[in-house]
């Protein structure tokens, strides 16, 4: 018992961003993929890096913080904050731990332009979107408490509860249960989803 409460505060704390009412995730409006072996390599040789790194940007979304910015798809963002950026998951935390209305810089390799550095404003990731980065990164869906949200301020009046789990998932792993009830994330009561 002991210690599947030790797994689910651990998990708890890690979902602690998100459940945050006054620190949402970062969010730029991107679908990206990893480069395959082969692109690293060309990418190596045609822009004199010493390893092949980045994500390709495959879409970008409308009315994004993205588009604002003028990222394209095709483009390779290489770093985020003089970061280097080697793959999507690392992409996607770095976005992620950013601060909605923070101004970050971009590094981007373009075809036919080579190197360019972009500013970008990181947006508030949307409620649909997180829900989805968290049932994708941990392994669980919470359901949302029937006619329980107060419709003026969006606020729970009670907390939401596991309604599935993805087997082998770090949700699993941590002991969290269908029917288990999320009161608290570090510490914090869960008032919004």
């Amino acid at each position: 018992m002991i210690k599947r409460l030790a797994a689910l505060l651990l998990l708890i704390m890690l979902l602690a961003p998100a459940a945050a009412a006054d620190s949402p995730w970062g969010w730029l409006g991107i679908r990206i993929r990893d480069l395959s072996e082969q692109e690293m390599d060309e990418i190596s040789k045609k822009y004199g890096l010493r390893e092949g790194f980045g994500v390709y940007v495959v879409e970008v979304m409308k009315e994004t913080p993205a588009e604002g910015s003028g990222l394209q798809p095709g483009d390779l963002i290489v770093g985020f904050r003089d970061r280097p950026v080697v793959d999507t998951r690392t992409l996607q935390r770095l976005i992620a731990h950013t601060t909605s209305g923070d101004t970050v810089g971009l590094t981007i390799l373009r075809r036919e332009e080579g190197r360019r550095r972009l500013s970008v404003r990181v947006g508030a990731m949307p409620d649909a979107v997180a829900a989805d980065r968290v049932a994708a990164e941990f392994g669980f869906l919470v359901r949302d408490p029937e006619g329980q949200v107060e419709e003026s301020t969006s606020r729970l009046t009670s907390p939401p509860t596991v309604a599935a789990i993805l087997a082998k998932s770090p949700a699993e792993k941590a002991g969290l249960q269908v029917g288990d009830t999320l009161v608290e994330v570090n510490g914090r009561p869960v008032l919004t989803l």
